[in-house]
């Protein structure tokens, strides 16, 4: 994001950026199956339960473009030293048929006597700007040889691609990036006609500028549509026919599989392409990139006050959040606070939602911020509301349209100008309308047990910035 954007904004705009899906909410229930909660980090690229992909003969020189390749990983690979995959993106990333287990098995079938292990970095909903956060708590701390980035579908944004990118080649130059690109509802027509979606050339254009190699998994897709071979979208399976999702964006095992295809084809075409040395890390494209983003141990740069205690996520119904949260700070007393410091332009949460979550009052360097819709390009945002406007609020809710009796991974932003803040976060007194939020269609598990809705609960489980803690 560039300052230039957000320039008619006062001095303390504040941009909350909420979890971005890519589907409508008719489909909330594959939606909730999708984001059902946090994978498991670790995988086995060589489960041979996952089905074993053909690469195919269909062959479109566009479909990988290889640039500077992935010298240091082939050249681990064919010398058999251990190896570590690690996949970063939203929840085409995480699921566990849209693409990622069979493209790791894939990979670990071309070089069979090469010990692996795959980092499972996905997390539903979400985009390059949490990406960019996460990279290092989720991803590099596990010193991963091959890192490959899908964040096309939703939460493209160039900024939080760039980074990444810069973030990844900072912490090891001889970390190899590959960008994929998957697709959205619609997207397939922009191919068949000899186009690239525009949020994918945008990404083309960081992967230009930093050599990186990229593939387009959904060209075969699109060409297999257009001959009427394919469904993108079908509730149910039809003779004859692939269908590629039930929603219209989450690859079934089919799909994903041609995902994968795509990714066979585009490792044997960056193999047999040369070997190229990585280039001296340039200056940044974009001047707003976020590589200057970070995720923090909420006891590590916060104060708590009295209120909150120290929770662990090994047991239910938090559990499966244990991969991303060892613990969670968790209050359920309105008044109950949080301070901290940073010197930087953003700060935010990364917490879970659930039937009982509450809502938040942010204080920053001493002033009660409210809050006002801000919706450029097509992204939801807060800002600080004028004093004409009617609509602001001074609560954050963490109880959303997807936490009808599930608990999920949730996160938000807040932009500030650049110098040193003083935040305090509390957990506010008054509660939304959740009944209103679930809408007409979910009203049943509120109806019969609205004990779990009628608490006010935060559940704290990483502290977001852009810039460095304290002063």
């Amino acid at each position: 994001m560039s300052h230039k954007r957000y320039g008619i904004l006062s001095l303390f705009l504040l941009t909350l950026l909420t979890t971005v899906t890519a589907q409508q909410r008719g489909e909330q229930e594959l939606i909730a199956a999708s984001q059902a909660g946090a994978s498991f980090l670790y995988f086995n690229p060589g489960d041979t339960t996952v089905p074993l992909v053909s690469p195919g003969t269909w062959s479109n020189g566009n479909e990988c473009t290889v640039r500077g390749g992935l010298p240091h990983f082939f050249r681990k690979a064919a010398a058999g030293q251990p190896l570590t995959i690690g996949f970063i993106g939203g929840s085409i990333t995480q699921g566990n048929a849209c693409y990622r287990p069979q493209a790791a098995r894939y990979i670990q079938a071309m070089f069979p006597g090469t010990a692996m292990k795959g980092i499972n970095a996905g997390v539903s909903g979400t985009g390059t700007d949490l990406g960019a956060c996460r990279l290092q708590g989720q991803l590099l701390q596990y010193h991963p040889d091959l890192v490959f980035v899908e964040f096309a579908v939703n939460g493209a944004y160039p900024e939080g691609m760039e980074g990444i990118i810069r973030q990844i080649r900072r912490a090891s130059p001889q970390t190899d990036i590959c960008l994929i690109y998957t697709i959205n509802n619609g997207q397939t027509k922009i191919y068949t006609a000899g186009g690239i979606p525009e949020n994918i050339q945008r990404l083309e254009r960081l992967a230009a500028y930093y050599q990186l190699p990229s593939i387009h998994l959904g060209m075969e897709v699109a060409q297999l549509e257009q001959e009427g071979k394919l469904l993108w979208k079908s509730a149910e399976d039809v003779p004859g026919k692939i269908v590629f999702s039930r929603d219209g964006t989450h690859p079934i095992t089919a799909g994903g599989n041609l995902y994968a295809a795509a990714m066979a084809r585009g490792m044997h075409k960056i193999q047999t392409a040369g070997d190229v040395d990585t280039l001296p890390l340039p200056a940044p494209l974009l001047a707003d990139n976020w590589e200057d983003a970070g995720m923090y141990d909420p006891q590590e740069i916060a104060v708590f006050g009295d209120g909150w205690k120290k929770t662990a996520t090994d047991q239910l119904p938090l559990r499966q959040f244990h991969p991303w949260f060892p613990y969670v700070m968790t209050a359920a007393q309105p008044g109950a606070a949080f301070t901290f410091r940073f010197t930087g332009t953003l700060f935010g949460i990364f917490d879970i939602g659930g039937p009982e979550a509450g809502q938040l009052e942010a204080v920053v360097d001493g002033k009660v911020m409210k809050l006002a819709c801000y919706s450029p390009q097509g992204t939801h945002f807060l800002s600080e509301a004028k004093t004409t406007d009617s609509s602001g609020s001074v609560t954050i809710n963490r109880f959303n349209y997807y936490c009808n009796n599930r608990y999920r991974g949730q996160h938000e932003m807040i932009l500030l100008p650049p110098g040193k803040h003083t935040v305090t976060l509390r957990l506010a007194a008054q509660k939304a309308d959740k009944r209103k939020i679930l809408g007409s269609t979910q009203q049943e598990d509120i109806t019969h047990h609205p004990e779990k809705y009628d608490r006010t609960v935060v559940y704290i489980g990483k502290i977001l910035l852009r810039g460095k803690p304290g002063f």
